[in-house]
């Protein structure tokens, strides 16, 4: 293998995964109404670097807090909404 092209390779496997935000918007489109909700909750908090975790239990305890929502609800849509998440968390 010629030398450029070894350099070339190991460049581009030392580069960061990218994002996929259209990615994730489309993901979030497909969930159900809650779910949505909170991966618009939670996305500022992943972006910033937030665990996803951390992220959607922030998102959802207000909701839990206020009574609009039970928690298995937002355990469920938390659990929907994560891999969408994880598609527009950068790195």
């Amino acid at each position: 293998m010629k030398p450029w092209i070894l350099a070339a390779l190991m460049a581009l496997a030392a580069q960061p995964a990218l994002a996929d935000r259209p990615g994730a918007e489309r993901c979030a489109a497909g969930l159900q109404p809650l779910g949505q909700q909170l991966f618009t909750r939670a996305l500022p908090g992943v972006l910033g670097g937030a665990a996803i975790p951390d992220a959607l239990r922030s998102a959802a305890m207000s909701l839990v807090m206020s009574g609009a929502v039970s928690r298995d609800a937002a355990r469920t849509a938390a659990e929907s909404a994560g891999p969408c998440l994880a598609m527009a968390r950068p790195g």
